[in-house]
């Protein structure tokens, strides 16, 4: 038979210019003729191409509907793709169904099957790269009031980062024997890391030995009521990650942490000079009510100024943008990760991150907003804790202590998430239950009550998917805003407490 001349004349007048874009014809056609020939050959290239990443919209066409009938496990060849488009107008000009058997006369053999589609999909790309090239100079040019230069760099940051991420979403399946070998690899580095963690450690080694460290690709879901502590546990284990970091050659070979790691802190509430005012008090020992007074004697701020020298290299980066969407929040994280790396993202807090569709439900806005901080997680294989607000109904409850079912506006944060920590400070309330003077027993159980539970605070495992439920208890100094291990009655009295 015959070959098959390029498809020059199939694209209207009006569309001639996309004759230069980067395009081949010939493989598109001798692929779609292998498929159309042997079915099997669809198998070893769905996972690199789809329909629409042909440059002629009539192979587009033939491709869609055969991939179609092999999904239905029904055949896809010349004679039954005949029926489905002999009428289409594209087709007819080509010849009609004659033409899908020139297709089929005209394939490939089946090894060359995924070079040619990896060949299609490259050129698609490319195609992509200069159609955005050429929206983002038409939308720089045109001048609006709506159409600010930062939003127009935001978006056109987050589709190349789409762009990027094409083909990569989908591994495919690997044998057992890589993955047993990814497990060995992984508890070895654990093994051979002091302290025994497989992931990055906390800092505080009641919560390393509970969750063995912050996992790759873990969702930590971080919850309380307000004044539990909740942002300051969260910052002070970025500060503690971010303190440790060291660099050099991990296990796998790769440059990267071996100790801490880079820490991305998004603070949708708190403005970095209040969050870098907490972790200041937290290295210097200096109140932090009175930093933000500049109530600070002359040894107070020594040491104040001391602290902020010794940390300015600390790999710490703070994104304190209110309302980001999930959308903006990822492709931000990503950025970190390209240019200072990133070993683990905190985001402060769940509820104050917007969805993509505004004013939509607001129980799917936090499904979506879940589903997004997961799907980071994975992407950039990392640990991420995210803060989350909890339900009034606590409050109105004797016992005090949160529960999973008190996470506030979707069931979804449970769902999507690898760990749910509760913050819980007994201190809290019952302070708030002190007696009148003249109840002098009740005044004085109280007091009792009050010494014991004096700077503790318990952080509660109400759910964790690789590990034990339970809980654990932390000192709390309110001053500094610090949780720190708390020391045992047998580590006290050995250090002559």
């Amino acid at each position: 038979m015959n070959e098959i001349a390029p498809i020059g004349n199939t694209l209207p007048a009006a569309e001639g210019m996309q004759d230069t874009m980067p395009h081949n014809i010939e493989a598109e056609q001798q692929l779609l003729g292998a498929i159309l020939t042997n079915n099997d050959i669809y198998d070893r290239v769905a996972s690199i191409i789809n329909a629409g990443h042909f440059f002629d919209p009539v192979h587009s066409k033939i491709y869609e509907t055969a991939e179609a009938r092999i999904r239905k496990n029904t055949i896809a060849s010349p004679v039954t793709l005949k029926a489905f488009l002999e009428d289409d107008p594209g087709l007819q000009e080509l010849g009609g169904p004659s033409y899908l058997v020139k297709l089929a006369g005209a394939s490939i053999s089946s090894f060359a099957a995924r070079d040619y589609a990896q060949l299609i999909y490259d050129l698609a790309i490319r195609r992509e790269l200069i159609g955005l090239g050429r929206d983002i100079a038409d939308k720089a040019t045109s001048v609006e009031v709506l159409s600010e230069p930062k939003e127009q760099i935001v978006e056109a940051e987050q589709a190349l980062y789409a762009l990027g991420e094409q083909g990569q979403a989908d591994s495919g399946f690997q044998s057992f024997l890589s993955a047993v070998t990814e497990a060995v690899n992984v508890a070895n580095a654990a093994y051979q890391r002091d302290g025994g963690l497989a992931g990055v450690s906390t800092g505080l080694a009641d919560m390393d030995k509970m969750l063995g460290g912050l996992h790759k690709s873990d969702l930590l879901i971080l919850a309380g009521r307000p004044s539990m502590g909740k942002t300051s546990l969260a910052t002070n284990i970025a500060f503690n990650v971010a303190k440790a970091y060291k660099k050099g050659i991990r296990h796998d070979g790769t440059e990267g942490a071996i100790n801490g790691g880079v820490v991305g802190f998004y603070s949708l509430e708190m403005s970095a000079d209040q969050l870098a005012s907490r972790i200041l008090s937290e290295a210097s020992r200096v109140p932090s009510h009175q930093i933000r007074r500049g109530d600070m004697n002359e040894e107070e701020f020594r040491r104040f100024v001391d602290a902020a020298k010794s940390l300015e290299a600390c790999p710490l980066f703070i994104d304190d943008t209110p309302a980001l969407p999930i959308s903006q929040l990822a492709a931000r994280a990503r950025r970190l990760k390209r240019t200072h790396g990133l070993d683990l993202l905190v985001i402060d807090y769940l509820q104050l991150c917007r969805g993509t569709k505004a004013g939509d439900n607001r129980v799917n806005e936090i499904s979506e907003v879940t589903m997004g901080m997961k799907a980071i997680a994975k992407e950039l294989n990392i640990p991420v804790i995210a803060l989350s607000q909890l339900s009034r109904q606590v409050e109105n409850r004797d016992d005090k202590r949160p529960q999973l079912s008190d996470l506030r506006e979707s069931g979804s944060i449970e769902q999507d998430a690898d760990v749910v920590m509760f913050v819980y400070r007994g201190e809290y309330y019952k302070e708030r239950e002190q007696p009148a003077d003249h109840e002098l027993d009740k005044m004085a159980a109280w007091q009792e009550e009050m010494e014991q539970l004096h700077g503790k605070a318990e952080v509660i495992f109400g759910k964790q998917r690789h590990g034990p439920i339970g809980s654990i208890d932390l000192a709390f100094e309110g001053e500094f805003t610090l949780f720190s291990d708390l020391a045992k009655p047998w580590q006290q009295e050995q250090s002559g407490y």
